[in-house]
């Protein structure tokens, strides 16, 4: 005798999908990551672990609504570097909503798009301190507070303080930035181990940042 489950419309499966679905929790960690360096790493990965989340989705985005976009090398290369900076952890992937949606990346509508395309996933979005104290100027964000969980990563001399819910996460301060790895390449200085060696080796056949 053949399973009912053979006779059971599209409709029917969906419900059956909601009724006892498959819930995962994601960590979101978005950025021009220009370059991806290795502090971004250790918070992916220490938010991953405090949080026990399934998997950290890397966003890079397209055009900074807060940073100058003058800076900021072609999307296509700052997704290569991620991709290869992440490549030997399974609980890591890249999402190309912003990349490929195009235009000013706002939060509000990556995470609207995000909670259609996948509406039983739980998401956390990865922000520094300073972040969280810029919070109230981000556009629409009293919005997006219903449909994100912020984690917010501890860091000196920042107020924690904050009128929206953010959950705390401790991950070890290096002092990293992607403008000061930028700079030490025009300066011909050594990045080794501020960076990947796969994001090193991709900065130099491309000339990136010289």
């Amino acid at each position: 005798m053949q399973s009912n489950l053979a006779y059971q419309t599209t409709t029917e499966v969906e419900l059956d999908q909601q009724i006892n679905p498959e819930r995962k929790r994601i960590g979101l960690y978005g950025g021009t990551f220009n370059p991806i360096h290795t502090s971004h790493l250790i918070v992916a990965d220490q938010v991953y672990t405090a949080l026990g989340l399934d998997e950290v989705w890397f966003i890079p985005d397209e055009v900074p609504p807060h940073v100058d976009s003058k800076t900021a090398i072609n999307a296509d290369l700052r997704v290569e570097m991620v991709e290869a900076a992440i490549a030997d952890n399974p609980h890591f992937r890249v999402e190309l909503a912003e990349v490929e949606r195009g235009g000013v990346s706002y939060t509000y509508d990556t995470i609207t798009f995000l909670k259609e395309k996948y509406p039983i996933y739980d998401f956390y979005f990865i922000v520094g301190a300073d972040m969280v104290a810029d919070l109230p100027t981000w556009h629409r964000i009293d919005e997006l507070a219903k449909l994100v969980m912020f984690v917010g990563v501890q860091r000196p001399g920042f107020i924690v303080d904050s009128k929206y819910s953010v959950l705390w996460v401790d991950s070890p301060l290096l002092d990293i930035s992607s403008t000061d790895i930028r700079n030490r390449v025009k300066s011909g200085l050594s990045i080794r181990y501020l960076v990947p060696a796969a994001v090193e080796t991709i900065i130099k056949e491309h000339h990136l940042y010289e």
